[in-house]
């Protein structure tokens, strides 16, 4: 936690801006300002403090800038230590967005020099924020990663008409095959869809505690949707997050028979159309990297990339991280893992993931 508290005055503004680090007393006010800032995200929500303290065990520097009793800013932060990834400072980990979220320029102002007084007091390799928007110019930049964020129709058909011809007969292919959708309270079967699907993609897991920590920390913020067939056999499954009025399918997968049944496909359909009929005006398809396979699904439905901002002021490093799969140094490792037994590669991804961030 930051040692020193940080204070700025400015003469247009009443009261003197302090720095403080999140107790779990200021959670309900700091997740009010989250909800009334126009630059926070779900990903802002005091919550992931819980979140990644007890998925995955890294301290988290959660700073908040008020004055008079009034928060003016927030920003949520996580230490990551790895023998493999480096040691770093990052808002947030294991999320798309982060930074500082601030309703004046001071508080942005003080939240920076204490994020930069963390970073030096733990010697961290870098510090790092995953902005929306364009930050930071004097800091160095990753120019990877890409949103898919879509303003919905109030009329679920219009949506559907909405898809370019080809994906939007992909989901026809879904309804034609008798798939159903249905809302789980628990994640058994979502993680079963999920771990199978990145199995296949080389990818390590999370850890079902994870999933189950999410749904449990942002309750009815954080739903699982699940596909089945006619004879109920799970295809596929998503977990979402809902903040203001935008709906955010984060993580998702579908077993080896999705592909056959255009399962993926009628999943995601079912995550618009049901977010349309309980007035949700935003659909976040998420974080997707340039030249991969998720990029070009996410451009099929109409969506079109907007740059994310991934700013790194480098402390005791001497480069940026390149921890990307299209990395030739992972291939290796992505073919082994695919090789692996699911029921190994459930038990040592959580350990690999945890230092990914």
């Amino acid at each position: 936690m930051l040692k020193e508290v940080v204070s700025v005055t400015d003469p247009a503004l009443p009261g003197v801006v302090r720095v403080r680090g999140l107790e779990s007393a200021d959670f309900p006010r700091w997740d009010q300002f989250v909800a009334d800032c126009s630059e926070a995200t779900f990903f802002h929500r005091a919550g992931w403090k819980t979140v990644i303290e007890q998925a995955f065990g890294h301290r988290t520097n959660f700073l908040y800038a008020e004055a008079d009793g009034r928060i003016e800013g927030v920003l949520p932060l996580a230490e990551v230590r790895s023998f493999l990834f480096g040691h770093t400072l990052v808002s947030l980990p294991f999320c798309v967005y982060g930074g500082i979220a601030a309703s004046s320029d001071r508080a942005r102002h003080a939240l920076d020099e204490a994020a930069r007084a963390c970073a030096e007091q733990l010697k961290v390799d870098h510090l790092e924020y995953r902005s929306l928007v364009p930050t930071h110019d004097n800091w160095m930049e990753k120019d990877l990663y890409v949103t898919f964020r879509k303003e919905l129709d109030p009329d679920v058909e219009r949506n559907l008409l909405a898809i370019p011809r080809k994906q939007r007969a992909m989901v026809r292919k879904g309804i034609k095959a008798g798939l159903k959708s249905e809302i789980d309270h628990g994640v058994e079967r979502f993680f079963a869809a999920y771990s199978d699907s990145v199995h296949r993609l080389g990818t390590p897991v999370f850890s079902k505690r994870y999933f189950e920590i999410l749904t449990q920390v942002f309750r009815s913020d954080c739903e699982v949707l699940t596909i089945t067939n006619g004879d109920g056999r799970l295809i596929a499954s998503v977990l979402s997050f809902y903040f203001r009025d935008e709906v955010l399918p984060y993580y998702g997968g579908g077993t080896a028979e999705a592909r056959d049944v255009a399962g993926n496909d009628f999943m995601y359909w079912e995550v618009m159309r049901r977010a349309c009929e309980r007035g949700v005006r935003v659909f976040d398809y998420g974080r997707s990297k340039r030249g991969t396979g998720a990029f070009d699904f996410k451009k099929n439905w109409g969506f079109e990339p907007q740059q994310l901002h991934y700013k790194y002021l480098l402390i005791k490093g001497k480069y940026i991280p390149d921890h990307n799969p299209l990395n030739p140094k992972y291939q290796m490792f992505i073919k082994l893992w695919q090789r692996m037994p699911l029921g190994l590669a459930n038990l040592l991804g959580p350990h690999i993931v945890k230092s990914l961030g």
